[in-house]
């Protein structure tokens, strides 16, 4: 029982036990990314018997806070696992190749998730998790786009379950589709969505694979600031169409929010070379922390029976776009080597 404290405290408490927890899973099941499992525990409190009161009651405030605060300082510290030269190194063909499937993934999903009938933001989430780099890209949209709690969460739930098959089926599929090691990891980079998931898919197919791999997903998430940019702009379009533009800062979200300043600033840092390698590696850490608290809480925030009444859909929406990312990024491989 958590103890009588109050504000944000009993939620984040809960949040950095589920942290906990989500490390022991990796720990026992290294096949299992914390970020996965920090979601799915989430999922799991919300519906326990002993926990839900808890987490929809006295720990509501606090695991909202770490759904959206602890993940924009998340998205902060993703910046520095980026550098402009490793990206560029991959050459132009591989650039235009992840911008392609980039696009043609947002488009396809957002299209067929308003042709389904999905409600809220989902489809715009699922479009941005799919096409950029899973949750954390959900988040950063969600925040920009001022999303309900619930749309973020059924799109994490979704988007997590189908990276985490992607770790169990694209390495059955390397040989049968006659990919090399590097051209395996460059596939895995641009189609499979969390970083964590990449690295657990990727390394299969050894360390070129995973470094093609992660070069790839990482030019990805570059993409994460014009997306959240465009996003702001559809939204304080939107706005104005329906006569709420006004005059006021509540009305109209800045282009590019101050979370999303601070993941470009941490790229320019990275790219610089003057942070040592100790301290990139205590910033990937905490970042790794960060997220999965915010995952946690985004978990905690999914109701399954309201889930499932859009299940189908939204399970027809996923399996679409899966297929979808996964064919564009093969072609894309094919024609780029």
């Amino acid at each position: 029982m958590l103890p009588p404290l109050g504000g944000d405290a009993p939620g984040l408490l809960l949040a950095a036990l589920g942290v906990a927890a989500a490390l022991a899973v990796h720990q026992a099941v290294p096949a299992v990314p914390k970020l996965t499992a920090a979601v799915v525990l989430g999922i799991g409190a919300a519906h326990l018997p002993g926990l839900r009161p808890v987490v929809r009651g006295v720990a509501r405030p606090g695991l909202s806070t770490a759904g959206k605060r602890l993940m924009r300082i998340g998205i902060v510290l993703l910046g520095l696992k980026l550098s402009l030269g490793d990206v560029l190194g991959l050459g132009w063909a591989t650039v235009a190749m992840v911008l392609a499937v980039v696009a043609a993934t947002f488009a396809g999903t957002w299209w067929l998730g308003r042709r389904l009938g999905l409600p809220g933001d989902q489809p715009l989430l699922v479009a941005t998790g799919y096409s950029i780099c899973g949750a954390s890209a959900i988040g950063a949209v969600s925040q920009a786009a001022g999303s309900d709690e619930e749309d973020a969460a059924a799109s994490v739930a979704l988007v997590t379950l189908c990276g985490t098959l992607a770790i169990a089926v694209l390495p059955l599929l390397q040989h049968p589709l006659g990919l090399g090691e590097a051209e395996f990891g460059r596939w895995v980079g641009a189609s499979v969505h969390d970083v964590g998931q990449v690295v657990a898919t990727a390394q299969t197919g050894g360390a070129g694979a995973l470094r093609e791999a992660v070069l790839v997903k990482l030019m990805r998430v570059m993409l994460l600031a014009p997306l959240v940019a465009g996003v702001v702009v559809a939204v304080r379009r939107s706005r104005a169409g329906r006569g709420e533009a006004g005059g006021t800062a509540a009305t109209r979200p800045p282009i590019v929010p101050l979370f999303v300043a601070g993941f470009l600033a941490m790229i320019v840092l990275r790219t610089t070379g003057v942070l040592p390698d100790r301290a990139l590696t205590l910033a990937a850490d905490a970042q790794e922390l960060l997220l999965a608290a915010a995952l946690f809480g985004l978990g905690s925030a999914v109701h399954l029976p309201t889930l499932l009444r859009t299940g189908g859909r939204i399970a027809l929406l996923g399996l679409a776009s899966w297929v979808m990312i996964a064919g564009v990024s093969y072609a894309g491989v094919l024609i780029t080597t």
